[in-house]
């Protein structure tokens, strides 16, 4: 296996786009090249020759490490290195092209300030070298190259997780209680007293939000306003770009707590459920801790398993698409989460998906199960204090949160 030690501009720009296409390191025209990474799981490679797994033939003395290890070493290196290492071997090629190490690299050095492209990989090829539309040097971008024998429960399970929609098995369960139209005192007896979660219905019909707020009235009032979007800002047009293609297993969730400051319209256009308004942190004034966000993201995008800070309670408001909840009391550690002796880390599996696949047929077994729900437009989830909770979107989805605490 050999290594390209000294590229010309021209050779690092082509390696960095993926126009080497095997192991020999020759370059084929990017109209020929068929992008087909046929990575398998490791059981499958019970049926054949072990020696027929092309991972450790390309990897050199790092076929030692693990998958996880390998990527954590990668992503210790910049674009340019790893276009270039994708180039050694077609086992380096898939982990050098694994898409998180660009999504990493993307947001720490462009920050919010980038137009999503459909990979994130084009994306930091897009923004590092701009290419006019006939210019012949970037017809590899949306190549690649032909794997066959690879074989990783690793990098299997991440393409799993991103391409697997929710099973309608995991959508049939709506055990929460519901109610429309109570009283005040109703809900603090029956459900805000005894922590018990409820999903409110008719509570938004008279939110101006339920009526205008859809993307384009958004972008048209946010005019260029940069919200949170996990650690970088951006504008409310470009994350809808990213959020109209992407497809990976941790999706980026707009969430900000400032939007009210940002876009004081938007402040106008709900108001806070009468069941909600006691709030002895409003006494705190502007030293209170965040308390209300907008939460915008496509289906597949949420929260993995969370109890709210400060002993808060919590309601949520659903005002475009739909949401999966999933509520454990305060004495039940959901399965597969590992919280620390002190609360304050938790540690559960990477995608939201995968607790799903790995964790929810378990919760079937148990004596206390889970409360569960789908929370559709105009409707409201009450979290109680202490409550395990995971959501995710099933829809792309706009919705507005507040933390509070009440007597």
């Amino acid at each position: 296996m050999h290594v390209y030690e000294i590229l010309s501009p021209t050779e690092r720009y082509r390696s960095l786009c993926g126009e080497y296409v095997d192991e020999d390191h020759t370059h084929e025209d990017g109209d020929k090249q068929v992008q087909d990474h046929a990575i398998q799981p490791l059981g499958n490679l019970l049926l054949y020759d072990p020696s027929s797994n092309i991972r450790d033939h390309g990897l050199g003395t790092l076929r030692v490490l693990s998958d996880e290890l390998v990527l954590d070493v990668l992503s210790l290196l910049g674009g340019e290195d790893l276009g270039r290492l994708a180039a050694v071997s077609k086992s380096l090629h898939v982990f050098s092209t694994h898409e998180p190490l660009w999504r990493g690299l993307v947001l720490e050095e462009l920050k919010g300030g980038f137009s999503f492209a459909g990979s994130w990989r084009s994306t930091y090829i897009a923004a590092v070298k701009p290419i006019s539309s006939n210019s012949s040097s970037g017809a590899g971008i949306g190549s690649g190259i032909r794997i066959r024998d690879f074989y990783s429960d690793y990098l299997f399970q991440s393409w799993l997780c991103a391409s697997l929609e929710m099973k309608s098995q995991w959508l049939q369960t709506d055990n929460i209680t519901r109610r429309r139209g109570i009283s005040q005192e109703e809900f603090i007896s029956s459900f805000e007293e005894p922590n018990k979660p409820v999903l409110l219905e008719g509570c938004l019909e008279g939110w101006p939000a339920m009526r205008k707020w859809d993307r384009d009235s958004l972008v048209r009032m946010c005019k260029g306003a940069r919200f949170a979007v996990g650690p970088v800002e951006m504008k409310l047009e470009d994350y809808f770009q990213y959020s109209d293609t992407v497809s990976e297993e941790r999706p980026l969730y707009l969430f900000d707590p400032k939007f009210a400051e940002k876009v004081p319209e938007m402040h106008l256009d709900y108001e806070v459920p009468v069941y909600f308004r006691e709030d002895l942190f409003s006494v705190l004034g502007e030293e209170r801790p965040d308390y209300r966000w907008i939460i915008i993201g496509p289906a597949g995008s949420g929260s993995s398993f969370h109890v709210d800070p400060n002993s808060t309670s919590a309601w949520n408001a659903v005002i475009r698409g739909s949401k999966k909840w999933v509520m454990f009391p305060p004495e039940v550690v959901p399965p597969g989460v590992h919280p620390s002796p002190d609360g304050a880390e938790v540690a559960c599996p990477v995608s939201i998906i995968e607790w799903f696949m790995n964790f929810y047929d378990e919760c079937k077994k148990w004596k206390k199960r889970p409360v569960e729900c789908v929370c559709k437009a105009g409707e409201i989830v009450f979290v109680p204090n202490g409550w395990w909770h995971l959501v995710i979107n099933l829809e792309d989805s706009i919705a507005i949160t507040q933390n509070y605490v009440s007597r």
